[in-house]
């Protein structure tokens, strides 16, 4: 009589630091002889372990994966252990773990303390490693909260009861361990020292020059930053490779945007230079010899933004200030007002250059690898740039090389943290309910289309940055007279003369998207990229090369999809989005098709405009639809 297989010992799940050494143990009973077969899947993949027939499972953490074990006996019976999770964490403190430690809980990541608005989320995080992986119980005030068992603690919409002193506890069955106690406040954000009545950030990376030679740090840098301050609330534009005319009309409508109270900060990473104790940015169009005429004044920018009464103005320049063309003549600024609100913040010291960094796929400018370790503080903004300039000085690769420099006129101790509390007209443009979503512009949905053989695709787009769309493609499940498909996203050639699209750095776009679909793979990505430039609709081509079983024939059909100018370029300039219609039409099957791809190329720009020689005043002429978003978008929003 034949019996079921009955596991005796589940593997577990485990939270280790990258490099940790442990095993999976499975155990099972039967009647019979039994064999064991080890899988994991990764980036939603699921397959076979080679080698892995035996109980336990040796493993190296390198990366977050999950395991199942498949036992099956003489007589086909088959079993499948719990799917488990290894949670690798990459970034461990040295010295935290012990010299004989036994997976008992440790933490990694400590909570921090909060001053919340009624009504506003309150999101608090902890985590911890351990061998099981430990299980987590927040308490308030020593009491359990009954349904906060996650690493993550999330109230949606707090109220003054919520105030008080927080602590999470991470258990194993070897014990436990608590965070750090620490205090919420809840009340009106106005009762508070110091807040800001809206924050909002402009941040430009000029990576890709038609004189001079590009650079790779920006693309990334602008990445990163943006994403920690959206952490802080602010409302962030994030744009790529602008040239002169673009930089001016981005500028002029951030200015128009500032007033009484607001936070704002601009950042500009990119080539540059100092003349006599004047920065100048230099768009991606600047000729050769660099002149105030051609580029953009920092300190002009910086005379407006005070201009608008802000509560506070940082200026991040990540750029070289090497002393360059002591002949030309400066541009007209006049003094800053001696209103106590500013805060320079340098890459590099005068007439020094400012270096990158390569880390694996990713370049990144050794500014930026500092300031956003420290960025998310709760202190005084320059004793947060203190932090970045003391760590970055103490960095061997570019000691006696680069030194940050912070210049500053702050009298209060106003933090990047201080909450959000809009009044007076602020109010109407920052204090839209979350259900209103500011009139925010979001993502076009993904969508599925289907080709005549009846094979099926998601298309998903993703804003990376402000003026750069990822279109991807994924296959959904494949017939089964079908085999070795293949999905190819790019322009048609008949209408390459209407939008030429071009990327600067395919490799660096197309890594910031696989970081934020995790291990998710994706079968084909096109960048948009310059998306201010396009004044009519893109067209798009998905081609599925696919080979036929009965026939052995390959087999090409396509699908073109429209993308409208109100989704790219022309929606800056909406307050209410409409889900455009995308038209999809199938082209003729194509036996033999050749396989051919499309690279995302910039599109070019409309006729160029008259520019005056002082870039930096506003520019009431009628500007390109690049960031006039910004004067209609609410707080909080991820892009325009």
């Amino acid at each position: 009589m034949q019996t079921a297989i009955v596991i005796t010992e589940q593997p577990v799940s485990v939270s280790v630091p990258v490099g940790y050494s442990f095993t999976l143990h499975c155990r099972a009973e039967a009647h019979t002889s039994l064999q064991y077969q080890w899988f994991c899947q990764c980036q939603s993949v699921c397959h076979q372990i080679p080698g892995a027939t035996k109980q336990d499972l040796p493993i190296t953490a390198q990366k977050t994966k999950l395991y199942t074990c498949r036992i099956n006996d003489l007589y086909r019976n088959v079993i499948f252990s719990d799917w488990v999770k290894v949670e690798v964490h990459p970034c461990v403190a040295r010295g935290l773990l012990p010299q004989l430690w036994q997976g008992e809980p440790i933490i990694i990541l400590n909570p921090t303390e909060q001053k919340v608005e009624v009504g506003k989320p309150l999101q608090l995080q902890c985590a911890a490693i351990g061998v099981p992986a430990p299980s987590y119980q927040w308490y308030r005030n020593g009491n359990l909260l009954e349904h906060q068992k996650k690493k993550k603690l999330w109230i949606t919409h707090t109220k003054v009861s919520d105030s008080g002193t927080y602590l999470c506890c991470a258990s194993n069955s070897h014990g436990e361990h608590w965070t750090n106690a620490v205090d919420i406040h809840i009340g009106t954000c106005c009762s508070e020292k110091f807040f800001a009545t809206g924050k909002l950030a402009l941040l430009v990376g000029n990576n890709h020059y038609q004189h001079h030679p590009n650079l790779m740090a920006p693309v990334t840098d602008v990445f990163e930053l943006s994403l920690l301050l959206k952490q802080l609330g602010f409302q962030v534009v994030s744009l790529l490779d602008l040239n002169k005319a673009e930089m001016v009309a981005a500028v002029s409508r951030f200015l128009q945007l500032l007033e009484k109270g607001v936070y704002a900060i601009f950042y500009y990473a990119g080539h540059g230079y100092e003349h006599l104790g004047r920065n100048y940015m230099v768009p991606v169009d600047a000729p050769q010899l660099y002149a105030p005429e051609n580029c953009i004044s920092v300190q002009r920018i910086l005379q407006k933004m005070q201009q608008q009464q802000t509560a506070l103005n940082l200026i991040l320049l990540d750029t070289c200030r090497k002393w360059y063309n002591p002949e030309c003549a400066l541009s007209q600024v006049q003094p800053l007002e001696p209103w106590g609100n500013t805060v320079y913040g340098y890459a590099t010291s005068e007439d020094a250059e400012a270096y990158e960094l390569q880390n694996g796929e990713f370049s990144s400018g050794i500014f930026m690898k500092y300031l956003k370790k420290h960025i998310l503080q709760e202190k005084k903004v320059t004793h947060m740039l203190e932090d970045v300039l003391e760590d970055l000085g103490r960095d061997p690769v570019v000691t006696g090389k680069q030194v940050m420099e912070i210049k500053h006129t702050l009298k209060e101790a106003r933090s990047l943290t201080d909450p959000i509390c809009p009044t007076g007209a602020a109010t109407e443009r920052w204090g839209c309910s979350r259900g209103e979503q500011c009139g925010e512009l979001p993502e076009p949905p993904s969508e599925t289309v289907t080709f005549p053989c009846g094979v099926q695709a998601e298309l998903r787009f993703h804003r990376l940055f402000s003026n750069v769309l990822s279109v991807c493609a994924k296959l959904q499940d494949l017939p089964a007279h079908l085999t070795d498909a293949q999905l190819m996203l790019r322009q048609p050639t008949e209408v390459d003369d209407v939008a030429n699209l071009e990327e600067s750095h395919p490799d660096q776009m197309d890594s910031l998207l696989t970081s934020v679909y995790k291990q998710e793979e994706l079968d084909c990505i096109f960048q948009l990229c310059g998306l201010q430039k396009i004044q009519m609709d893109v067209v798009l081509q998905l081609d599925l090369h696919y080979t036929q079983l009965s026939t052995k024939q390959r087999t090409c059909e396509s699908l073109q999809k429209i993308l409208p100018k109100l989704l790219l370029g022309q929606f800056f300039t909406q307050r209410n989005y409409t889900r455009p219609n995308y038209d999809s039409s199938p082209a003729r099957a194509d036996p033999g098709g050749a396989l051919s791809t499309g690279t995302g190329r910039s599109l070019p720009s409309s006729s160029p405009s008259k520019s005056r020689s002082e870039p930096e005043e506003n520019d009431e002429r009628s500007m390109s639809e690049l960031c006039s978003a910004l004067l209609r978008a609410g707080p909080g929003q991820e892009h325009p």
